[in-house]
This record gives C-alpha cells, sequence and structure tokens, in this order.
C-alpha cells in the first residue's frame, strides 16, 4: 500500500500540473475566436461580375473538449487529496444534492478542499464562450460543432456615372457632373461555425457547481467521525457536473 508521505509528495507535484494545465484552458476560454469557423463564398452578380476567393476559418477549439481536458487535469489531484484527507482524519459525511447521494463518505478535511476546488472550477466555467444569440445556432454531429443559418449580404461596387447640370447651348458647352453610384454587383453566403456551447448548457453547469458547492459547506457541519482511505471522488464529481455517467 502506498504510504501517507508518498501521497503527500505526489500531490505537490499534482497540484502544480493540474493549475498548469486548467489555467491553458482558463486563458482559452477567455479568447472566443479560437472557438469561431466561418466559410464564405462569393457569387457574383452574373458571368462578367468580378470574382473574389472563398474565406475559410476553422474552429480550434470546442468548448466540450476544453472540460474533458480540465476533468482529466483535475481528476487524478482530486483522487490524490481525498486519498491523502482520509488518513488524516476520521470525520466522514454523504454529499447529497436534491435528494441524489453524489459523493459517500467524504472526510471532512477533504471536504474543505472541495469547496476551493469547487470555487476555481466555478470561475473556470464562467469564462465558457457561448453561442451568439444574434444567430439562429444548428448542432452539426457530423463536424461536432454549431453552424449558423446562411446569412446573405450584397457585394457593391462603385461606378462612375455622369450628371448633366446644365445643356449645352450656342453659346456654352453642356455642364457635367461625374459622380460615383453603388452598384450591387453580388452577393456574399456566409455561414458561421461555432465550437462554444449555448447559453442555457452554460448556466446548467454552473447552477450544479453551486449547488454541489452549497452541499460540501453542509456536509463539513454534520461530518460525523469515521475512517476512510484511497478515495476516489473526481469521476463521480465531473460526472454529476457535466450530467455523465
Amino acid at each position: 500500500m502506498i504510504k501517507l508521505c508518498q501521497i503527500t509528495a505526489l500531490l505537490t507535484g499534482k497540484k502544480d500540473e493540474t493549475q498548469k494545465n486548467i489555467t491553458a484552458v482558463y486563458h482559452r476560454f477567455q479568447k472566443p475566436a479560437l472557438f469561431a469557423g466561418l466559410s464564405k463564398r462569393y457569387v457574383p452578380k452574373d458571368e462578367e461580375g468580378e470574382r473574389f476567393p472563398d474565406e475559410k476559418q476553422v474552429v480550434q477549439f470546442r468548448a466540450k473538449d476544453c472540460l474533458e481536458e480540465i476533468r482529466g487535469a483535475m481528476t487524478n489531484l482530486l483522487d490524490l487529496a481525498a486519498t491523502q484527507d482520509g488518513t488524516n482524519c476520521i470525520a466522514i459525511t454523504d454529499v447529497v444534492v436534491d435528494g441524489q447521494k453524489v459523493l459517500e463518505r467524504v472526510p471532512v478535511t477533504h471536504l474543505l478542499f472541495l469547496e476551493k476546488q469547487l470555487a476555481d472550477i466555478r470561475t473556470e466555467l464562467r469564462t465558457i464562450p457561448t453561442l451568439d444569440l444574434q444567430d439562429v445556432w444548428t448542432y452539426d454531429p457530423n463536424v461536432g460543432y454549431y453552424k449558423s443559418d446562411m446569412a446573405w449580404n450584397n457585394k457593391t461596387k462603385k461606378v462612375p456615372r455622369n450628371h448633366v447640370k446644365a445643356e449645352a447651348t450656342k453659346e456654352h458647352p453642356a455642364q457635367v457632373e461625374m459622380y460615383y453610384e453603388d452598384v450591387v454587383v453580388g452577393k456574399w453566403e456566409t455561414i458561421k461555425f461555432s465550437g462554444a456551447m449555448p447559453a442555457d448548457e452554460k448556466e446548467k453547469l454552473l447552477d450544479r457547481v453551486n449547488k454541489l458547492r452549497d452541499a460540501v459547506k453542509l456536509a463539513r457541519e454534520e461530518a460525523n467521525s469515521i475512517e476512510a482511505v484511497d478515495s476516489k471522488v473526481g469521476e463521480k464529481i465531473f460526472n454529476f457536473l457535466f450530467g455523465t455517467k
């Protein structure tokens, strides 16, 4: 069996590694452009119209993939910390949310740790980019992200025109003024792509974090004394937060 000193040594290194990984995702969430994609194709008005190259921007990250990175980075850290805390104390209790037992027999010292981790997770989730409400989005399972309805925008070109201010006479030539008129020469078809998350899904995640954090606080106050070791809590926590099994 692994010794407590070994667990402590592993936990120290794991905390630094986990913080580095989730900070990288946090910074990524603050750059919504990384989750955005675009496809533009120019259609000229007629055969003689000007041609413009297609434009394309690939979605670099998906919010759900980033959540899995957070999950992967933090799961082992949570498990190690639970084992350490369980070995150091005998006070344990269950964490219950809306009648659902999320965690069982959790050491009170680990509940203190969870309060801090859940606060960090909530901060992380609040930065998840969400789909722009100005567009209508449809999830495309073939590519794994959302796409907007096609939008049309006219492409115009300034064409010189002549305006006769005064007709010619025997004594004077005609007075002509040149001006430019915007003439529609084609149109842009635009479809946006996004790896962001619907706003309602983000709110559900935040609601789950808040409920679990409150339950952890209540459990800590009601803890009973009992020994617990080798606790595995990481997967359970993220299964609840992300609604997976």
